[in-house]
C-alpha cells in the first residue's frame, strides 16, 4: 500500500497529491480554524474511503455535543470501516471513534494515547487526546499526555500549538507561572494559536489579574479572528475581565457585538452567553431581554442528553428566560438518564442532576434547597468538563445560595476554597463577597 507522510512525518494512506490538503486540515484542527470543516470535506470528496479522514469527521461530530451529530458520526464510522486499506495508526483512530460511539470516550482517548506513545510527533493524535480529556474533565491526563511528547517536538513545524496545549494544562493544574511562560512562547511561534493565547488569558482570570488580561488580549485580535466559534469564547474571556473590574457596560457591549455576534445554538456558544449573563445578574446588573433568544435555543437543545456541561448551561438559559416548564422537563430528562448508558451519561446523572436541581431552585428563590443540591454536586463538578473559568459560574451560584440562605460561615468557607484554587488570590468577586459577609456580621453584633 503506497503511503505519504503528513506534516508530522507520519505515514498516511492518502495519495500524495492530497497530502497538502490534509495538512491544512491538521493545522486547522490545531488552530481551531473556521476553514477546517470545508477543508476536511474537500479531502473526503476526493478520497471518501480515507479512513483517518472519516474518523476525524466522526470524532469532531461527537465533540459538538449535539444529538443529531451522533448519526453523522455513525455514518463516518461505517465509511471508515468499509473504506480502503489503512495504516495501523489510522485503524486505531477508527477504533477510537467506535469507542466513543459505544459510550467510552476515555477509552477512545486511551487508544489514541497509545498511538501517541508510539509516535510522539503525531500532532493529530496529540490534539484529539487533549480535546477528549477536556470534554471529560480530566486536566491531569491532558497534562501527562502533552508532557510525554515534549521531548520529540523541538523541531516540529507545529511546536507552537503543542506549547499552547501544554500551557492550558499547566493552568488547569494550577501551575500558573509556568503556564504563562509556556503560553507566551507558544504564541510567539504560532501567532494564530488561539488556544495558547486563551491559556494565558486563563492564567490572568485565575490569578485575579483582569487588567493584565485585558492588556494581553488587546491588540492580538488577529490571533482568533480566523477561528470557528472558538473566537466567541476568546471574546467571552475579555468580557469576564471587564466584569471583574466592574466595567459592566463594556462586558455587555462585548456580549452584543462579539459573544453573540452570531445567534448560534452550539452549546459552547450558549455556555459563553448564559454564564456571562448569570454573572452579571449576580452583580445586580440588568441584562434586559438578552435571555429570551438563549432560552428559545436552549429549550430546543435540552433533549440532546449528550453532555452534562451543555445541559447545565441550557438550564441557566431556561431559568434566565423564565422557561419553568422546560426547566422542569430538562430535570426530568436528566433524572431518567441511566448511569449505565455511557460515561457522559453517568456524569449527567451525577453531579449534573444535583447541579441542575440547584440552579432551578436558586432561580425560584429557594435558596436553602439550592444550597443543598449545589453543595451535593460541587465535589464532583470537575467531571462535567470544561475549564475552571467556565465552571466558576456554578461555584459563584453555590456561594450566592449559601449567602442568600443565611449560611454565612459556609459561604465564607467556599470563597476561601475558591481562592485556594486561584493561587490564593482574591478577584473582584471574592473581595466583594467577603466584604458583604464582614458587613453582615458587623451589623449582627
Amino acid at each position: 500500500m503506497p503511503v505519504s507522510d503528513d506534516l508530522s512525518g507520519i505515514p498516511t494512506s492518502l495519495p500524495s497529491p492530497l497530502i497538502g490538503d490534509w495538512n491544512k486540515v491538521i493545522l486547522g484542527v490545531l488552530s481551531h480554524a473556521a476553514s477546517t470543516g470545508p477543508d476536511l470535506n474537500q479531502v473526503l470528496a476526493s478520497a471518501p474511503d480515507f479512513a483517518l479522514g472519516q474518523a476525524i469527521r466522526g470524532l469532531s461530530c461527537l465533540l459538538l455535543g449535539r444529538a443529531e451529530m451522533v448519526a453523522v458520526a455513525e455514518q463516518a464510522y461505517a465509511a471508515a470501516v468499509s473504506g480502503a486499506p489503512a495504516t495501523m495508526r489510522e485503524i486505531a483512530f477508527v477504533h477510537a471513534l467506535g469507542d466513543w460511539l459505544n459510550g467510552r470516550p476515555t477509552r477512545a482517548a486511551a487508544r489514541l494515547q497509545v498511538i501517541l506513545n508510539l509516535n510522539p510527533r503525531d500532532a493529530l493524535a496529540m490534539k484529539m487526546v487533549q480535546a477528549i480529556h477536556f470534554v471529560m474533565g480530566r486536566p491531569k491526563e491532558m497534562r501527562a499526555s502533552v508532557e510525554g511528547v515534549l521531548h520529540a517536538w523541538a523541531d516540529h513545524p507545529a511546536r507552537g500549538y503543542l506549547l499552547g496545549c501544554h500551557a492550558f494544562t499547566l493552568e488547569e493544574t494550577g501551575d500558573y507561572a509556568a503556564a504563562e511562560r509556556t503560553g507566551r512562547a507558544g504564541v510567539a511561534l504560532a501567532p494564530d494559536d488561539a488556544w495558547g493565547l486563551h491559556a494565558v488569558a486563563h492564567v490572568y482570570d485565575m490569578t485575579g489579574q483582569a487588567r493584565a488580561g485585558l492588556d494581553w488580549l488587546t491588540g492580538r485580535e488577529a490571533s482568533w479572528a480566523h477561528c470557528n466559534n472558538f473566537r466567541f469564547h476568546v471574546w467571552w474571556h475579555r468580557a469576564l475581565m471587564h466584569l471583574d473590574l466592574g466595567q459592566y457596560d463594556a462586558a455587555l457591549a462585548h456580549y452584543d457585538a462579539d459573544i453573540r455576534a452570531e445567534k448560534t445554538d452550539d452549546y459552547r456558544d450558549i455556555a459563553n452567553a448564559a454564564s456571562l449573563l448569570s454573572r452579571l445578574e449576580l452583580e445586580g446588573v440588568s441584562v434586559g431581554d438578552r435571555w429570551e433568544e438563549l432560552a428559545v435555543l436552549a429549550e430546543r437543545r435540552a433533549t440532546d442528553g449528550c453532555l452534562a456541561f451543555a445541559d447545565l448551561h441550557y438550564m441557566l438559559a431556561l431559568c434566565g428566560g423564565a422557561r419553568d416548564e422546560a426547566a422542569v422537563a430538562l430535570i426530568a430528562r436528566m433524572q431518567s438518564t441511566p448511569r449505565s448508558a455511557g460515561e457522559a451519561q453517568a456524569v449527567i446523572s451525577h453531579p449534573g442532576l444535583h447541579i441542575a436541581q440547584g440552579l432551578h431552585a436558586f432561580s425560584g428563590g429557594e435558596y436553602s434547597s439550592a444550597w443543598i443540591h449545589l453543595r451535593a454536586g460541587r465535589a464532583d463538578l470537575q467531571s462535567i468538563g470544561g475549564s475552571h473559568a467556565q465552571r466558576d459560574v456554578f461555584d459563584r451560584i453555590t456561594i450566592e445560595a449559601a449567602l442568600r440562605g443565611g449560611y454565612m460561615d459556609a459561604a465564607e468557607g467556599l470563597i476561601h476554597d475558591r481562592m485556594a484554587r486561584r493561587a490564593g488570590m482574591a478577584d473582584g468577586y471574592a473581595t466583594a463577597r467577603l466584604a458583604l459577609i464582614g458587613s453582615a456580621r458587623a451589623q449582627a453584633v
